[in-house]
C-alpha cells in the first residue's frame, strides 16, 4: 500500500485531506449572514476525501478519515462553542472541548467510511456508485446511532437545488446525499481517463435522479385549489441571557402580545409563538393560561404557543417542553410534547453516572431532565368553525426526517415548527437549521411555518423553497397565505415508506463487498 507521503495526483495526501475539511466547511451556511456555497462546492468533498485516502490499508484510511473528519466538523460545529460558554455559563475549556467532542461522533462515521472505501478499492470495486452507497448508509447510520445528530448531512448542501428537493418526496435527503457523492466522483472518474464505463454509467445515474426529482417535484392537480389558512410566525428577538430572567417575564409576554395583535390585525388566523416563548408554565398557572385565552379571544386568531409543560408525578414534576394551543374563542385545545431531547442539553444520558459530570444546558425554568412526549401527532387547530390540521414539531425534532414524516403521516397537512435559535448566536448555524426544515417540507411536500425566537423565521413551501424569512437578531413577524395538503392522507413515497432508499444503500454497500469477498476467497482457495 502506499505511504502517507506519497504524491496522489500530484500532491501530497494531506493537502487532499485538508481540503476536504475546508471544502465540507464551506458546504453549509456560514456566518450569520448564511453565505452559502454548498450547491457548488459540495460536489467535491467527497472527491477529496476519496483522494486522499487512494491506497491504504483500510485501517489506516480510517485513521485518517477520522481525522480529516473531526477537523471538518469540528470546524462546522463552531457555535457550539457560543451554545456552552455563551448562552450555557460553561467554561471556555468546555466550549472548545465541546464541538470537538461532537465532532468526533461524525468524524467516527467519516471513518467508518473510509474504512469501507479502502476495502472496496481493495476489492476493484471503489467506483463513484458503490461509494456513493456507502456514503448514503453512513448518513443514514447517523441519523439513529447513539440517539443520531445528522446535523449537516451531505444531502443538506444541496437544499437550494430545485430538482433534487423535487427527488427528496421519494428519497429523503438521503437521495441528495447519494447524488452529490456519485456525481463528484463521477466527474473526477471520467476527468482521469473519459474511457471509464463506471464513471459514465454513475453519471447516467445521477442524470437519470435529476430527471426523476424534476418530475417528482411537479404539483399534482389537487394543489390547484387548495385550502389555504392565513397564519403569523412570530419573532420576539429575546436574547437568551434574559429569556428566563424573572424581571424580564413581563416584558416578554408584552412583546408577544404587542406582535400577536399586529399580526392579527393583518388577516393572520393562526399566530404561532417560537419555542418556549412564554417564560412560565402555562398549565400550572391559571393566571397565565387566563391572559393567553383573552389574547386569542381578543385578537380573533388562534395561537400556537411554546410554553414549558409541568405535570405532578408522586415525588415530584415533570417537565416537557411544549407548544399548546389556543382557540379564537380563548380555550385551550391542546399540547404536543416534544418527543425527541437534546442529550446534554435537556437531558443528561446516563445519569446515574454522567451526572456528576454534567448538567443539562437548556432546561430553562426545569428543575431537572426535561421527559420526552410520545411522539408526533396531528394538532387541530381551530379556525372559525372549522380546524387545520397541523403537525408542530419543537426545535432538535426537525433533524430527524424519519421523526417528521410521521406527523404528515398522522394527518398534519402544515407543518408550525417552532425553534429558539438564540443559543446560536451570530454564527451559520440558524441559516443551517433553516435548510434543514425545508428539506422537511420538500419530503413531505407540506408547507411550514417556522417561528424562531431570534430568528431564523421563515415561510417554506411544499417544494422546500423559501418564500418568506426573517433577519436574525431582529423584532417582528410575518404574514402568508398557506395552503394546506391535499388529500389523500399519507402524503409522498418519503412520508409513506420512510427511509426505504438509505436501507437499499446499505444493501448496496455490503452486497458489493461480500460478494466480491466471496469472489477473492474462491480464487485463493483455488490457487
Amino acid at each position: 500500500m502506499a505511504g502517507d507521503r506519497e504524491l496522489i495526483g500530484g500532491l501530497p495526501r494531506p493537502v487532499w485531506l485538508g481540503a476536504f475539511a475546508l471544502v465540507t466547511f464551506l458546504s453549509f451556511p456560514v456566518g450569520g449572514g448564511g453565505f452559502d456555497l454548498g450547491a457548488l462546492v459540495s460536489w467535491l468533498g467527497p472527491v477529496l476525501l476519496v483522494m486522499g485516502l487512494r491506497g491504504l490499508a483500510p485501517r489506516r484510511a480510517a485513521l485518517l478519515a477520522f481525522g480529516a473528519g473531526l477537523l471538518a466538523h469540528s470546524a462546522v460545529l463552531h457555535w457550539i462553542y457560543v451554545v456552552t460558554v455563551t448562552y450555557g455559563h460553561a467554561h471556555p475549556a468546555i466550549g472548545v472541548v465541546a464541538p470537538v467532542g461532537l465532532a468526533a461522533y461524525i468524524a467516527a462515521h467519516t471513518a467508518l467510511f473510509g474504512g469501507l472505501a479502502a476495502r472496496l478499492e481493495e476489492r476493484g470495486l471503489a467506483g463513484p456508485l458503490p461509494l456513493a452507497a456507502a456514503w448514503t448508509a453512513i448518513d443514514h447510520l447517523r441519523s439513529f446511532s447513539l440517539s443520531g445528530f445528522p446535523w449537516a448531512t451531505l444531502g443538506y448542501a444541496q437544499h437550494e437545488n430545485p430538482a433534487l428537493l423535487g427527488l427528496a418526496t421519494l428519497t429523503g435527503v438521503y437521495g441528495l446525499s447519494f447524488v452529490t457523492v456519485a456525481g463528484g466522483l463521477a466527474f473526477a472518474d471520467l476527468a482521469a481517463d473519459p474511457r471509464r464505463r463506471r464513471g459514465w454509467a454513475a453519471l447516467g445515474v445521477v442524470l437519470a435522479l435529476h430527471g426523476l426529482g424534476i418530475v417528482a417535484g411537479r404539483d399534482s392537480p389537487g394543489w390547484r385549489d387548495v385550502e389555504q389558512v392565513r397564519v403569523a410566525v412570530l419573532q420576539g428577538n429575546i436574547d437568551q441571557g434574559v429569556k428566563w430572567s424573572e424581571a424580564w417575564a413581563e416584558r416578554t409576554l408584552t412583546i408577544y402580545e404587542e406582535l400577536t395583535r399586529e399580526a392579527a390585525a393583518e388577516g393572520a388566523r393562526v399566530v404561532v409563538w417560537p419555542e418556549t416563548a412564554v417564560p412560565g408554565s402555562i398549565n400550572t398557572n391559571p393566571a397565565l393560561r387566563a391572559r393567553l385565552g383573552a389574547l386569542a379571544r381578543g385578537s380573533g386568531a388562534s395561537l400556537v404557543v411554546g410554553g414549558v409543560g409541568v405535570e405532578p408525578v408522586p415525588g415530584g414534576r415533570l417537565f416537557f417542553d411544549s407548544a399548546f394551543v389556543f382557540a379564537d374563542d380563548g380555550s385551550e385545545r391542546g399540547r404536543y410534547d416534544k418527543a425527541h431531547l437534546v442529550p446534554f442539553g435537556e437531558y443528561v444520558p446516563l445519569r446515574d453516572l454522567l451526572g456528576r459530570f454534567f448538567s443539562a444546558v437548556a432546561r430553562g425554568i426545569a428543575s431537572a431532565d426535561v421527559s420526552a412526549g410520545e411522539g408526533p401527532q396531528s394538532l387541530a387547530i381551530p379556525v372559525g368553525d372549522a380546524t387545520v390540521p397541523a403537525g408542530v414539531p419543537i426545535c432538535y425534532e426537525l433533524l430527524f426526517p424519519d421523526l417528521m414524516r410521521r406527523f404528515v403521516g398522522e394527518g398534519a397537512g402544515v407543518l408550525f415548527a417552532i425553534t429558539n435559535d438564540a443559543w446560536y448566536g451570530r454564527t451559520g448555524a440558524p441559516h443551517q437549521f433553516l435548510a434543514i426544515t425545508a428539506l422537511r417540507s420538500a419530503e413531505n411536500r407540506v408547507w411550514t411555518a417556522r417561528a424562531a425566537n431570534t430568528g431564523v423565521s421563515a415561510f417554506i413551501d411544499h417544494r422546500g423553497r423559501v418564500v418568506q424569512r426573517t433577519g436574525i437578531f431582529e423584532r417582528g413577524f410575518l404574514v402568508q397565505d398557506v395552503p394546506l395538503r391535499p388529500p389523500p392522507v399519507g402524503g409522498t413515497f418519503y412520508t409513506q415508506r420512510g427511509d426505504v432508499f438509505a436501507w437499499g444503500c446499505w444493501i448496496g454497500a455490503a452486497g458489493a463487498a461480500l460478494w466480491r469477498g466471496r469472489r477473492h476467497r474462491k480464487g485463493d482457495s483455488q490457487a
